[in-house]
């Protein structure tokens, strides 16, 4: 059963984290215009800084999610786990929409959370299925007269 559902899982996850990475870019990006468009200052940093750093902030958690999206959709298609570099980027994917989600409750609501906690588990499902592969059975000892 788990190895027939690990390879569209995987594949989930992946379709899913390439969706959100535009999305959270262009949610930076409409960030980044409220912030230029009302000049506003953080303890008296630049503002153009701040625009900067919200554009900065979209672009590279839209590559990250990317990449997180092409180690599901690669373990996906070869049906085997993921390296050990492709792993701990999953790893960091899930911890930030957990910690993301816990954030997005309060000030979002429920419908955030339950999309984020979606994800989370998504991820994890994936990393999960693709367990460890080294773990094959040991051949059976053919038991000798004295032992029989």
């Amino acid at each position: 059963m788990a190895e027939v559902a690990r390879r569209p899982i995987a594949l989930v996850t992946a379709a899913v984290l390439l969706v959100e990475a535009p999305a959270i870019v262009g949610l930076n990006a409409v960030m980044a215009r409220f912030v230029e468009a009302q000049s506003m200052s953080l303890d008296g940093l630049d503002p153009d800084h701040m625009v900067t750093g919200t554009w900065a902030l979209g672009i590279g958690s839209g590559v990250a999610l990317a990449l997180c999206s092409l180690v599901a959709l690669v373990a996906g298609i070869r049906d085997r786990r993921p390296g050990r570099l492709g792993r701990g980027l999953l790893i960091g994917c899930a911890i930030v929409h957990g910690v993301l989600g816990a954030v997005a409750v309060g000030l979002i609501g429920w419908h955030a959370f339950a999309f984020l906690m979606t994800v989370v588990g998504l991820i994890v499902l994936t990393l999960v299925m693709y367990g460890k592969e080294g773990a094959a059975p040991e051949p059976a000892k053919a038991l000798g007269p004295a032992e029989a």
